[in-house]
């Protein structure tokens, strides 16, 4: 049985720049084809824009407000929201709020930086 507790997950830097607890994933349990993370963004802060080239995501906001583009639509986001991230789809976020924004992110296959293809410098 794998049971991973987030304040146990150390942080890293993924290559859009965001802060992530990998909570499952192949590195750390018995899941194979998917994973799940917590990622935190800081008031004021952005990722930078990306796509994932085999990878779809899943992003379910916890607490905080955000806005996300991903190609040419633009939403605003709030505690409670889920958004669809399909393969080869651009997306930012952007904290837009006074508090760190987190969100539970999921990832089908597992998130890699080498899926991960940065459209902005």
């Amino acid at each position: 049985m794998d049971i991973k507790n987030l304040s146990d997950a150390p942080p890293f830097i993924t290559k859009d720049g965001s802060e992530i607890r990998e909570l499952l994933a192949h590195r750390n349990s018995a899941i194979c084809n998917q994973s799940l993370a917590e990622a935190r963004l800081p008031a004021g802060d952005a990722t930078q824009e990306h796509y994932h080239v085999k990878t779809e995501e899943i992003y379910y906001i916890t607490a905080g407000t955000g806005r996300i583009r991903i190609d040419a639509e633009t939403r605003d986001l709030k505690p409670g929201d889920a958004i669809a991230i399909l393969p080869g789809q651009k997306h930012k976020l952007w904290n837009t709020g006074k508090e760190t924004l987190h969100l539970l992110c999921t990832c089908a296959p597992a998130y890699e930086h080498t899926d991960t293809i940065i459209t902005e410098s």
